[in-house]
């Protein structure tokens, strides 16, 4: 009989529940979604075959058995870290230039904590800037990669993620949406959200207006928390100041949008290689299905 053994990734999860004490942060923390964090607790409950935590209203109490776990994993995690990097972090050296929108950094901090924790000898620099700026500077070898918005008019890269579109308003307040529907957008160039926005809209028949412009969300949400505009975004860009619109809003349905790596033309280098695969296996894991 094959002996029973723990999936690193469940007690991670069940470990960052504890840190954080709620599903909603610890999915935030590891870059997951709400329902993946529950499903791993759930998983891990039916494998043991053990009530390992209890609500109070939106945070995570472990019971007796979840906290004698909670102490086997952190031991397991900090073992299993400290061997993988030992075994790495001697080989992989050199620098490296990630490229990345500013509305996606989010979606990257625990790729970027575990990349150093691997490999401290790496010289790790993120850059930001739209999605076609940085294509073209991963093309002309002047960064080694980039996590990108998939541009129309330049399709390449790997597709590791696809998102869809959404409509959104502020959660408190928000413009009235008969014609001209005002609109918060990216600047021309920045992203194809802007394209595919007006496109869906004359397609509909609707009118609309641009209140706003701006190279990033962070610019946009202002004017769109005060009830001045509407924004497109996708999922994983919705903050608590925002709320989706749905069909009843009379607004069009969006596309989805794909998240692309792209790499230096030239052959990637050792760190280059470790951080595309962390990249593509932790969006791969929280995205749609491609």
């Amino acid at each position: 009989m094959r002996a029973p053994i723990f999936d690193l990734s469940l007690l991670r999860t069940v470990v960052a529940i504890a840190d954080t004490g709620s599903v909603t942060a610890a999915a935030k923390r590891l870059a997951y979604t709400q329902s993946t964090v529950s499903m791993q607790l759930q998983r891990l409950e039916g494998q043991l075959d053990l009530t390992l935590h209890e609500r109070e209203g939106r945070r995570i109490r472990f019971t007796q058995e979840g906290e004698r776990l909670l102490a086997h994993a952190r031991r397991l995690l900090a073992l299993n870290d400290e061997a993988f990097s030992d075994m790495q972090a001697r080989q992989v050296t050199g620098d490296l230039t990630l490229g990345i929108p500013e509305d996606y950094a989010s979606l990257l901090p625990s790729v970027f904590a575990y990349f150093h924790q691997l490999y401290p000898a790496v010289g790790l620099t993120v850059i930001c800037g739209t999605s076609a700026h940085l294509v073209e500077q991963v093309k002309n070898a002047d960064i080694d990669l980039a996590l990108v918005t998939r541009q129309r008019n330049s399709p390449g890269g790997e597709v590791i993620r696809r998102e869809p579109l959404l409509w959104a308003v502020g959660i408190n307040q928000q413009p009235l949406l008969s014609d001209p529907i005002p609109l918060a957008l990216y600047s021309p160039g920045a992203d194809v959200f802007r394209e595919v926005a007006e496109q869906a809209l004359q397609a509909a028949g609707r009118d609309w207006r641009v209140a706003y412009t701006s190279q990033s969300m962070a610019g946009l949400a202002p004017i769109v928390t005060a009830g001045l505009a509407v924004v497109v975004v996708t999922r994983s860009m919705l903050t608590p100041s925002l709320r989706p619109l749905d069909e009843a809003s009379g607004l069009p349905t969006l596309p989805y949008i794909e998240l692309a790596l792209h790499r230096a033309p030239h052959r990637p280098t050792e760190p280059a290689r470790r951080l595309a695969e962390l990249i593509r296996e932790q969006l791969a894991a929280i995205g749609e299905a491609l």
